[in-house]
């Protein structure tokens, strides 16, 4: 059993404090931290806890927590970590973990030395149509991934701090872009060294001095590419797709928006309908478990029975800095309008790696570019010359 301290009593920290309660059922929430008194006791009323307090570092230092769930705005991440390390509590931070890569180093090296668990909550990596994905990518399904693209857009946060840049530390970027890095670095490889970004980033319709929408591509050092595309202007809901391309594959996942299930009301006697639906009436694209759909669940069955068995959770405090270094170079590109490099003073993943050939031998004398069954019915192969580099054209009999 984990006995947690939830920090947060918003929207994310309810969400998961559901999930919390509600899969291994063993696990509890215990205490409360919230900056206003009155969110806190209703946090508490509405979950049991036993303790509540405007004070964040004497949730964190109680007794009877052994755990530590950070559901704070980004501002306060790093405050909270380093008073884990100093109370030696376990930890786990909602993403972005950091308001930069600087931060998000910071807070890595202070749990490392303090020797404490620590684990990323990057629930949009455990999602059931994630893992199953992930099971065909690493058997090898997809042969060599050359292309990694997700997709978040929504009308925008719930709370207010997300809009203030100085709170935030950016916008949809490190709202969004933490999730969509993160699945492509799975895809591709975290081993695999990010090294440079392209991004476009605009304020296309709210009011505020952060970005609204952007898009990026992620240079890797194998010659994959991951693309991530972001909004918070987009009408309808809350889209998530990803799509991972390799040699002998490819994987489109819909996650969120259009998950099978559909329906029609008028309205009447219906209230909450899905996280960002923007209606309550009319042609309706409800989820069945939010909680467990976006990997809430797993995600921290993950994390407690890592911290139970003494072993890394599969998404960590390295993986939160890494793709805060990624961010930071697509801040960077969308001033520039140029390719930035990702500046990694630590990496923990292979080096030196080179594009791996794209050459298919055919035969001693050619490569073969293509084979196909046309609509008249020929079998026909496309062919390179290997000592002359001319293309060449051959039906099978």
């Amino acid at each position: 059993m984990q006995r947690i301290a939830m920090l947060g009593s918003g929207f994310i920290g309810r969400f998961y404090a559901d999930s919390l309660h509600g899969q291994r059922s063993r696990d509890r929430v215990v205490a409360i931290y919230a900056r206003r008194e009155e969110s806190a006791r209703k946090f508490a009323d509405d979950y049991g806890c036993s303790f509540f307090s405007t004070d964040m570092e004497e949730v964190i230092a109680h007794a009877d927590v052994d755990m530590v769930c950070i559901a704070l705005p980004n501002n306060l991440h790093e405050a909270a970590v380093m008073l884990c390390a100093k109370h030696k509590k376990a930890v786990v931070c909602t993403k972005p973990l950091g308001r930069n890569a600087d931060e998000a180093l910071r807070m890595m090296q202070a749990v490392e030395e303090a020797g404490i668990f620590a684990g990323y909550l990057e629930d949009l990596c455990y999602t059931p149509k994630f893992l199953k994905a992930m099971e065909t990518v690493k058997s090898g399904g997809l042969g060599r991934i050359l292309w990694a693209k997700s997709r978040e857009t929504h009308p925008g946060p719930h709370s207010e701090w997300f809009w203030d840049k100085e709170q935030a530390g950016g916008g949809c970027i490190l709202d969004l872009g933490c999730h969509c890095i993160e699945i492509a670095r799975n895809y591709i490889g975290k081993e695999v060294r990010p090294v440079e970004v392209m991004c476009w980033a605009a304020t296309q319709v709210k009011p505020i001095d952060a970005e609204d929408h952007a898009i990026a591509l992620v240079k890797y050092e194998n010659g994959a590419i991951g693309q991530f595309e972001v909004s918070w202007t987009f009408r309808g809901g809350m889209d998530l797709r990803d799509e991972v391309m390799g040699t002998e594959g490819t994987i489109w996942i819909n996650s969120f928006l259009r998950t099978g299930f559909e329906m029609f009301t008028t309205g009447k006697g219906t209230a909450y309908v899905a996280e960002k639906a923007e209606s309550a009436t009319g042609w309706l694209f409800p989820v069945g478990d939010e909680v467990n759909e976006l990997g809430y669940n797993h995600m921290f069955t993950d994390m407690f029975t890592a911290a139970e068995a003494g072993r890394e959770p599969a998404e960590t405090f390295y993986d939160g800095y890494v793709v805060n270094a990624v961010i930071d170079a697509a801040y960077r590109s969308a001033q520039t309008k140029q390719w930035e490099p990702v500046r990694l003073p630590v990496w923990r993943g292979r080096e030196g790696l080179t594009q791996e050939s794209t050459l298919v031998d055919y035969d001693e004398n050619h490569y073969l570019i293509k084979e196909e069954i046309t609509h008249d019915g020929r079998h026909k192969l496309i062919l390179k010359d290997k000592a002359t580099g001319r293309i060449l054209e051959r039906d099978l009999i």
